[in-house]
């Protein structure tokens, strides 16, 4: 394999790794929006969570595991 094809498979492992996971950790900040306010007084917190930001990684690694098992034609 060529360094051109092995810098291109690290690019895209690299940049889906960090568009999935690190994206859903900057939605897992608990912020307060005032369009999520249930009254005056309460504050509903949005945000995915630590539960969300692992789901998130572990969907990536799934995801890009089976575009490569479905390029490479890899019998499942």
């Amino acid at each position: 394999m060529s360094i051109v094809k092995r810098c291109l498979a690290e690019f895209i492992g690299t940049f889906w790794l960090v568009f999935g996971g690190c994206g859903s950790a900057v939605l897992a900040a608990t912020f307060v929006a005032d369009a999520a306010k249930i009254s005056p007084d309460i504050s509903f917190p949005l945000g995915i969570g630590l539960v969300g930001v692992s789901l998130a990684f572990g969907l990536t690694v799934l995801t890009m595991a089976c575009a490569i098992i479905l390029l490479v034609n890899i019998p499942c």
